[in-house]
């Protein structure tokens, strides 16, 4: 992977905006809530041991401002030590900026990859078939569905003409049905962040990144900041079945988040999330280049729909949740051979862009030659509370 400093990760308009992060400090064995200045990084875990803590603050833009913290270094310094090939295991690295937010994702909320699922349903995982059943598909359903509001009469009445033509299905169902799919991604505290590996089930020969807007949400399920996300996916895994989804998404290193989360103030809010666009391209050591978007305008279902959907008197997250929107972005270009489709090889590197929110750079590897993750909830608490973080 090539070398990151601080101009490649931050936004567009650098740190004007209110930027929080999360480094590991090996003089204090665990990680730091950091605010990501213009004057460099500082450490605020004494007035928010945790992200989720900040979160739950009235006004978490204007407390994270407030807080004087101590300086740990620049973010040159501290996003060049990430990459795990050249670091200094004695110095400052970047982690993922969430912690004990449970990491969600909203699944099947555009159209292009509504149909990109249904294909992987009736491929049943074989990537060969997918060219063809995409004709299919699109004969049956068409390929613009963008007006359709899930949920309305018009949609249900689509529903009634696909079942009677025994096109219908499950991921229909939660595309343009009135109940989302809302699922877990990965455990608290598993998610990797950028310039770190990704990983990919050994076993998966058909998979593709997810570029995605992420939402950090309180535990009163207000909307507070967003980050960026890649939802890794494993294609042949759920087109065999949808109840091997959990395989499909959850595996070591397997959910990428960061690079930091920006909070809503008077500069960024979620209007800016709605028009928000991704760019995404994955590079190939065998010269392959992918380029992909995602525009989060062209969403079938709004943010704070997904949100309601995911908290309320049903579901209650006391440390809050991360909530990745979903994707329009589906790859189809070949890779190798005709009809094959696209799928990740060692090493392609997958860096997915927003202006307001930098850029999520990742290594693909595989999940068991990722680094273990060790540091869970337990080791988190007993490390805040040595350092006097706990009351």
């Amino acid at each position: 992977m090539k070398a990151l400093n601080a101009a490649s990760v931050l936004p567009d308009d650098g740190t004007k905006g209110t930027l929080v992060g999360r480094v590991w400090l090996p003089s204090a064995s665990g990680p730091s809530v950091a605010a990501i200045r213009g004057d460099g990084v500082f450490d605020v875990t004494r007035s928010f041991p945790t992200v989720s803590a900040l979160a739950e603050e009235a006004d978490p833009a204007a407390a994270l401002r407030e807080a004087a913290g101590t300086k740990i270094g620049t973010l040159d310094d501290i996003v060049a030590n990430t990459l795990p090939d050249h670091r200094d295991t004695r110095k400052p690295w970047l982690l993922a900026p969430l912690d004990l937010q449970v990491l969600k994702a909203a699944g099947v909320t555009f159209v292009v990859s509504m149909l990109e699922r249904v294909i992987e349903e009736r491929a049943r995982g074989n990537p060969a078939s997918a060219a063809a059943i995409r004709k299919e598909v699109e004969r049956l359903v068409g390929n613009d569905l963008s007006k359709l509001k899930p949920g309305s009469p018009e949609a249900m009445k689509l529903k009634e003409v696909l079942i009677s033509q025994a096109a219908w299905s499950q991921y229909l169902e939660v595309g343009i049905g009135p109940d989302a799919e809302v699922f877990t991604k990965a455990p608290v505290l598993s998610s990797v962040g950028t310039g770190m590996d990704a990983g990919l089930h050994p076993k998966s020969s058909w998979n593709n990144p997810e570029p995605e807007a992420v939402l950090v949400v309180s535990s009163k399920g207000r909307i507070v900041g967003a980050t960026l996300g890649n939802d890794v996916n494993l294609r042949d895994f759920e087109g065999r079945s949808a109840l091997l989804l959990s395989k499909a998404k959850d595996n070591n290193a397997s959910c990428a988040v960061g690079p930091f989360v920006r909070l809503f103030d008077d500069g960024f809010s979620l209007d800016d999330i709605r028009k928000m666009d991704l760019d995404m391209t994955v590079e190939g050591e065998d010269g392959f280049v992918l380029e992909g978007h995602s525009s989060i305008g062209k969403i079938s279902r709004d943010p704070t729909d997904l949100v309601l959907q995911t908290i309320g008197p049903v579901h209650q997250y006391p440390d809050g949740f991360a909530l990745f929107l979903g994707t329009m972005f589906a790859p189809v270009k070949d890779r190798d051979a005709p009809g094959q489709g696209f799928t990740h090889k060692r090493n392609d590197v997958v860096s997915i862009r927003a202006a307001k929110l930098g850029q999520l750079v990742n290594r693909m590897r595989n999940s068991d030659e990722c680094q273990p993750w060790s540091f869970g909830i337990g080791a988190l608490m007993k490390n805040l509370a040595g350092r006097g973080y706990l009351c």
